[in-house]
Protein backbone atom coordinates (compact mmCIF):
# COMPACT_ATOMS: atom_id res chain seq x y z
CA UNK A 1 0.00 0.00 0.00
CA UNK A 2 0.99 3.64 -0.33
CA UNK A 3 1.96 5.67 2.70
CA UNK A 4 3.52 9.06 3.34
CA UNK A 5 6.60 9.06 5.51
CA UNK A 6 8.75 11.78 7.06
CA UNK A 7 12.16 10.73 5.74
CA UNK A 8 14.54 13.39 7.11
CA UNK A 9 14.68 16.74 8.90
CA UNK A 10 14.13 19.07 5.94
CA UNK A 11 10.44 19.74 6.53
CA UNK A 12 7.56 19.26 4.10
CA UNK A 13 9.95 18.44 1.26
CA UNK A 14 10.99 15.33 3.21
CA UNK A 15 7.46 13.92 3.06
CA UNK A 16 7.67 11.01 0.61
CA UNK A 17 4.97 8.74 -0.80
CA UNK A 18 6.33 5.19 -0.65
CA UNK A 19 5.16 1.58 -0.90
CA UNK A 20 5.03 -0.23 2.46
CA UNK A 21 3.82 -3.70 3.49
CA UNK A 22 0.06 -4.03 3.96
CA UNK A 23 -0.52 -5.58 7.40
CA UNK A 24 -3.42 -7.59 8.75
CA UNK A 25 -5.28 -7.03 12.03
CA UNK A 26 -4.25 -9.14 15.00
CA UNK A 27 -6.41 -10.10 18.00
CA UNK A 28 -8.50 -7.15 19.14
CA UNK A 29 -7.59 -5.07 16.10
CA UNK A 30 -9.37 -3.86 12.96
CA UNK A 31 -8.14 -2.85 9.53
CA UNK A 32 -9.53 0.35 8.02
CA UNK A 33 -9.22 1.55 4.45
CA UNK A 34 -8.51 5.24 5.05
CA UNK A 35 -10.63 7.49 2.83
CA UNK A 36 -9.65 10.90 4.20
CA UNK A 37 -7.18 12.48 6.62
CA UNK A 38 -7.44 16.02 7.92
CA UNK A 39 -4.35 17.90 9.05
CA UNK A 40 -3.73 19.85 12.21
CA UNK A 41 -1.07 22.39 13.11
CA UNK A 42 0.44 19.64 15.27
CA UNK A 43 0.94 17.51 12.15
CA UNK A 44 2.70 20.33 10.33
CA UNK A 45 5.03 20.94 13.30
CA UNK A 46 5.78 17.20 13.51
CA UNK A 47 6.81 17.14 9.85
CA UNK A 48 8.86 20.33 10.14
CA UNK A 49 10.65 19.28 13.31
CA UNK A 50 10.43 15.51 13.96
CA UNK A 51 13.48 15.76 16.19
CA UNK A 52 11.47 17.67 18.80
CA UNK A 53 9.37 14.53 19.32
CA UNK A 54 12.37 12.19 19.14
CA UNK A 55 10.72 10.33 16.27
CA UNK A 56 12.45 7.41 14.64
CA UNK A 57 12.44 8.01 10.90
CA UNK A 58 10.85 7.12 8.58
CA UNK A 59 7.57 7.99 10.30
CA UNK A 60 3.97 8.24 9.05
CA UNK A 61 2.33 11.54 10.19
CA UNK A 62 -1.25 12.66 10.93
CA UNK A 63 -3.63 11.80 13.74
CA UNK A 64 -7.01 12.19 12.02
CA UNK A 65 -8.32 9.57 9.62
CA UNK A 66 -11.75 8.28 8.55
CA UNK A 67 -12.53 5.24 6.45
CA UNK A 68 -14.21 1.87 6.02
CA UNK A 69 -13.54 -1.29 7.99
CA UNK A 70 -12.08 -3.95 5.68
CA UNK A 71 -10.73 -6.46 8.20
CA UNK A 72 -11.50 -7.76 11.70
CA UNK A 73 -9.05 -9.51 14.00
CA UNK A 74 -10.06 -12.30 16.33
CA UNK A 75 -12.15 -11.34 19.34
CA UNK A 76 -13.57 -8.18 17.76
CA UNK A 77 -17.29 -7.74 18.42
CA UNK A 78 -19.68 -4.88 17.78
CA UNK A 79 -17.96 -3.85 14.56
CA UNK A 80 -18.45 -5.16 11.04
CA UNK A 81 -16.92 -5.12 7.57
CA UNK A 82 -18.06 -2.08 5.60
CA UNK A 83 -18.77 0.05 8.66
CA UNK A 84 -17.76 3.72 8.40
CA UNK A 85 -15.48 4.73 11.27
CA UNK A 86 -13.13 7.49 12.33
CA UNK A 87 -10.07 6.93 14.47
CA UNK A 88 -9.61 8.31 17.98
CA UNK A 89 -6.64 10.62 18.52
CA UNK A 90 -5.73 8.68 21.68
CA UNK A 91 -6.11 5.00 20.91
CA UNK A 92 -6.22 3.99 24.59
CA UNK A 93 -8.30 6.78 26.19
CA UNK A 94 -11.72 5.19 26.53
CA UNK A 95 -13.17 7.25 29.40
CA UNK A 96 -12.26 8.93 32.64
CA UNK A 97 -9.28 11.24 33.23
CA UNK A 98 -6.21 11.38 31.03
CA UNK A 99 -3.11 9.52 32.20
CA UNK A 100 0.56 9.14 31.19
CA UNK A 101 -0.31 5.79 29.59
CA UNK A 102 -3.06 7.39 27.52
CA UNK A 103 -0.65 10.06 26.30
CA UNK A 104 1.60 7.35 24.89
CA UNK A 105 -1.21 6.25 22.53
CA UNK A 106 -1.48 9.44 20.43
CA UNK A 107 -1.64 8.80 16.69
CA UNK A 108 0.89 10.65 14.57
CA UNK A 109 3.10 11.34 17.58
CA UNK A 110 3.70 8.59 20.10
CA UNK A 111 2.62 6.00 17.55
CA UNK A 112 2.55 5.90 13.75
CA UNK A 113 -0.06 8.05 12.03
CA UNK A 114 -2.81 7.57 9.46
CA UNK A 115 -1.56 9.18 6.23
CA UNK A 116 -1.64 5.89 4.35
CA UNK A 117 -4.11 3.73 2.48
CA UNK A 118 -4.81 1.21 5.25
CA UNK A 119 -4.50 1.54 9.02
CA UNK A 120 -4.59 -1.00 11.83
CA UNK A 121 -6.50 0.36 14.81
CA UNK A 122 -7.22 -0.90 18.29
CA UNK A 123 -10.84 -2.14 18.20
CA UNK A 124 -11.66 0.45 20.86
CA UNK A 125 -9.76 3.15 18.99
CA UNK A 126 -12.50 4.07 16.52
CA UNK A 127 -16.03 5.48 16.65
CA UNK A 128 -18.81 5.29 14.09
CA UNK A 129 -19.13 8.21 11.68
CA UNK A 130 -22.36 10.22 12.03
CA UNK A 131 -24.67 9.47 9.11
CA UNK A 132 -24.83 13.12 8.06
CA UNK A 133 -21.08 13.41 7.40
CA UNK A 134 -18.86 12.49 4.48
CA UNK A 135 -15.49 10.84 5.05
CA UNK A 136 -13.76 14.18 4.51
CA UNK A 137 -16.00 15.89 7.07
CA UNK A 138 -15.63 13.05 9.57
CA UNK A 139 -11.84 13.21 9.29
CA UNK A 140 -11.91 16.70 10.84
CA UNK A 141 -13.42 15.49 14.12
CA UNK A 142 -10.77 13.54 16.10
CA UNK A 143 -8.48 16.40 17.11
CA UNK A 144 -9.96 19.84 16.37
CA UNK A 145 -13.60 18.89 16.85
CA UNK A 146 -13.13 16.88 20.02
CA UNK A 147 -10.77 19.44 21.55
CA UNK A 148 -13.38 22.18 21.14
CA UNK A 149 -16.15 19.90 22.46
CA UNK A 150 -14.06 18.85 25.48
CA UNK A 151 -13.32 22.48 26.34
CA UNK A 152 -16.73 24.07 26.02
CA UNK A 153 -19.13 21.21 26.67
CA UNK A 154 -17.41 18.55 28.76
CA UNK A 155 -15.26 20.90 30.87
CA UNK A 156 -17.08 24.21 30.56
CA UNK A 157 -20.72 23.03 30.56
CA UNK A 158 -21.49 26.00 28.30
CA UNK A 159 -25.02 27.32 28.70
CA UNK A 160 -27.43 29.34 26.61
CA UNK A 161 -26.63 33.02 27.01
CA UNK A 162 -22.98 32.48 27.95
CA UNK A 163 -20.39 34.57 26.13
CA UNK A 164 -17.49 32.73 24.48
CA UNK A 165 -14.28 34.31 23.14
CA UNK A 166 -12.59 32.50 20.24
CA UNK A 167 -9.15 33.37 18.89
CA UNK A 168 -8.64 33.10 15.14
CA UNK A 169 -10.45 30.97 12.55
CA UNK A 170 -8.54 27.70 12.66
CA UNK A 171 -10.13 24.31 13.08
CA UNK A 172 -10.54 24.34 16.88
CA UNK A 173 -11.91 27.88 16.95
CA UNK A 174 -14.49 27.24 14.24
CA UNK A 175 -15.67 24.01 15.88
CA UNK A 176 -15.94 25.94 19.16
CA UNK A 177 -17.97 28.58 17.32
CA UNK A 178 -20.35 25.92 16.02
CA UNK A 179 -20.68 24.22 19.42
CA UNK A 180 -21.28 27.56 21.13
CA UNK A 181 -24.07 28.37 18.67
CA UNK A 182 -25.43 24.83 19.13
CA UNK A 183 -25.82 25.51 22.86
CA UNK A 184 -27.27 29.00 22.52
CA UNK A 185 -24.15 30.83 23.62
CA UNK A 186 -22.91 34.14 22.14
CA UNK A 187 -19.54 33.78 20.39
CA UNK A 188 -17.05 36.62 19.92
CA UNK A 189 -14.28 35.76 17.46
CA UNK A 190 -11.03 37.44 16.41
CA UNK A 191 -9.05 37.39 13.16
CA UNK A 192 -6.68 39.54 11.14
CA UNK A 193 -8.91 39.08 8.06
CA UNK A 194 -12.21 40.91 7.59
CA UNK A 195 -13.19 38.33 4.98
CA UNK A 196 -12.76 35.52 7.50
CA UNK A 197 -14.67 37.50 10.11
CA UNK A 198 -17.58 37.87 7.68
CA UNK A 199 -17.60 34.11 7.14
CA UNK A 200 -17.56 33.62 10.92
CA UNK A 201 -20.61 35.86 11.21
CA UNK A 202 -22.37 33.63 8.69
CA UNK A 203 -21.64 30.68 10.99
CA UNK A 204 -23.28 32.47 13.90
CA UNK A 205 -20.64 34.68 15.54
CA UNK A 206 -22.39 37.41 17.54
CA UNK A 207 -19.45 39.82 17.34
CA UNK A 208 -16.14 39.93 15.48
CA UNK A 209 -12.86 41.75 16.19
CA UNK A 210 -10.01 42.40 13.77
CA UNK A 211 -6.96 42.18 16.03
CA UNK A 212 -4.78 44.09 13.55
CA UNK A 213 -7.13 47.06 13.67
CA UNK A 214 -7.61 46.52 17.43
CA UNK A 215 -4.27 45.34 18.86
CA UNK A 216 -5.63 45.80 22.42
CA UNK A 217 -8.55 43.57 21.53
CA UNK A 218 -9.37 42.75 25.14
CA UNK A 219 -10.71 46.31 25.48
CA UNK A 220 -13.21 45.63 22.69
CA UNK A 221 -14.22 42.34 24.37
CA UNK A 222 -14.87 44.18 27.63
CA UNK A 223 -16.88 46.81 25.78
CA UNK A 224 -19.01 44.14 24.12
CA UNK A 225 -19.72 42.52 27.50
CA UNK A 226 -20.58 45.66 29.43
CA UNK A 227 -17.21 45.70 31.15
CA UNK A 228 -17.66 42.29 32.77
CA UNK A 229 -15.75 40.01 30.39
CA UNK A 230 -16.69 36.71 28.78
CA UNK A 231 -17.62 33.48 30.51
CA UNK A 232 -15.35 31.26 28.41
CA UNK A 233 -12.19 31.68 26.33
CA UNK A 234 -10.92 29.02 23.93
CA UNK A 235 -7.24 29.99 24.05
CA UNK A 236 -5.28 28.66 21.07
CA UNK A 237 -2.49 31.23 21.04
CA UNK A 238 -0.63 30.47 24.25
CA UNK A 239 1.59 32.86 26.20
CA UNK A 240 1.48 35.49 23.46
CA UNK A 241 -2.28 35.95 23.72
CA UNK A 242 -3.06 34.62 27.20
CA UNK A 243 -2.51 37.95 28.94
CA UNK A 244 -5.25 39.62 26.87
CA UNK A 245 -7.47 36.54 27.23
CA UNK A 246 -7.20 36.88 31.02
CA UNK A 247 -8.16 40.55 30.79
CA UNK A 248 -11.11 39.55 28.57
CA UNK A 249 -12.55 37.05 31.06
CA UNK A 250 -15.04 37.78 33.80
CA UNK A 251 -14.23 37.16 37.45
CA UNK A 252 -14.55 33.42 38.05
CA UNK A 253 -14.61 32.67 34.30
CA UNK A 254 -12.98 29.86 32.40
CA UNK A 255 -10.01 29.76 30.01
CA UNK A 256 -9.26 26.58 28.06
CA UNK A 257 -5.58 26.45 27.18
CA UNK A 258 -5.17 24.53 23.93
CA UNK A 259 -2.50 25.98 21.66
CA UNK A 260 1.01 27.42 21.74
CA UNK A 261 0.92 29.39 18.50
CA UNK A 262 2.17 32.71 19.89
CA UNK A 263 5.25 33.26 22.03
CA UNK A 264 5.29 35.58 25.01
CA UNK A 265 5.45 35.84 28.78
CA UNK A 266 2.70 35.60 31.37
CA UNK A 267 2.25 37.39 34.69
CA UNK A 268 -0.12 35.17 36.72
CA UNK A 269 -1.24 37.98 39.03
CA UNK A 270 -4.47 38.77 37.12
CA UNK A 271 -5.25 35.08 36.82
CA UNK A 272 -5.15 34.80 40.61
CA UNK A 273 -6.91 38.08 41.40
CA UNK A 274 -9.86 37.28 39.15
CA UNK A 275 -10.14 33.71 40.51
CA UNK A 276 -10.07 32.36 36.96
CA UNK A 277 -10.21 28.68 36.06
CA UNK A 278 -7.40 27.74 33.66
CA UNK A 279 -7.93 24.33 32.05
CA UNK A 280 -5.34 22.48 30.00
CA UNK A 281 -7.19 20.63 27.24
CA UNK A 282 -5.55 17.80 25.30
CA UNK A 283 -8.12 16.45 22.81
CA UNK A 284 -10.47 14.02 24.62
CA UNK A 285 -11.63 10.47 25.33
CA UNK A 286 -13.57 8.01 23.20
CA UNK A 287 -16.62 8.50 25.43
CA UNK A 288 -16.49 12.27 24.80
CA UNK A 289 -16.13 11.56 21.07
CA UNK A 290 -19.28 9.45 21.05
CA UNK A 291 -21.25 12.12 22.91
CA UNK A 292 -20.01 14.77 20.48
CA UNK A 293 -21.00 12.65 17.50
CA UNK A 294 -24.54 12.26 18.84
CA UNK A 295 -24.82 16.05 18.98
CA UNK A 296 -23.29 16.44 15.50
CA UNK A 297 -25.87 14.01 14.10
CA UNK A 298 -28.84 15.41 16.03
CA UNK A 299 -28.16 19.00 14.92
CA UNK A 300 -26.85 18.11 11.43
CA UNK A 301 -23.69 20.08 12.15
CA UNK A 302 -21.34 20.29 9.17
CA UNK A 303 -17.63 20.79 9.85
CA UNK A 304 -16.03 23.67 7.97
CA UNK A 305 -13.76 22.19 5.29
CA UNK A 306 -11.73 24.81 3.45
CA UNK A 307 -9.93 22.67 0.85
CA UNK A 308 -9.62 19.02 -0.11
CA UNK A 309 -6.34 17.78 -1.59
CA UNK A 310 -5.68 14.56 -3.49
CA UNK A 311 -3.31 12.01 -1.98
CA UNK A 312 -0.59 12.82 -4.50
CA UNK A 313 -0.78 16.51 -3.57
CA UNK A 314 -0.40 15.97 0.20
CA UNK A 315 2.62 18.25 0.46
CA UNK A 316 0.55 21.14 -0.87
CA UNK A 317 -1.91 20.70 2.02
CA UNK A 318 0.85 21.36 4.58
CA UNK A 319 2.17 24.32 2.61
CA UNK A 320 -1.35 25.75 2.60
CA UNK A 321 -1.55 25.34 6.37
CA UNK A 322 1.78 27.11 6.77
CA UNK A 323 0.43 30.05 4.71
CA UNK A 324 -2.40 30.54 7.27
CA UNK A 325 -4.79 31.62 4.54
CA UNK A 326 -7.31 28.80 5.08
CA UNK A 327 -10.63 29.08 6.92
CA UNK A 328 -11.44 25.84 8.71
CA UNK A 329 -9.97 22.43 7.98
CA UNK A 330 -7.68 21.09 5.26
CA UNK A 331 -8.29 17.48 4.20
CA UNK A 332 -6.33 14.96 2.15
CA UNK A 333 -8.32 12.26 0.36
CA UNK A 334 -6.79 8.80 0.42
CA UNK A 335 -8.70 5.63 -0.53
CA UNK A 336 -8.10 3.05 -3.21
Amino acid sequence: MRAYQITDYTGVDSLACVEVPDGEPGPGEIKVNIKASSINYRDLVTIEDPGARNLLLPFVPNSDGAGEIVGLGSGVKGLEIGQRVVGCFFQDWLDGPISPAVMESALGGSISGVLKEDMIFNKNGVVEIPNNLSYAEAATLPCAGLTAWHALVEQGCVNAGDTVLLLGTGGVSLFALQFAVMHGARPIITSSSNEKLERARQLGASHTINYIDNPEWHEEVLSLTGGEGVDHVVEVGGAGTLAQSIESTRVGGHIYLIGILAKGELNPTSLMRKSLHLHGIYVGSRAMFERMNKAVHATNLKPVVDQIFSFVDAQDAYRTMRSKKHFGKLVITVGH
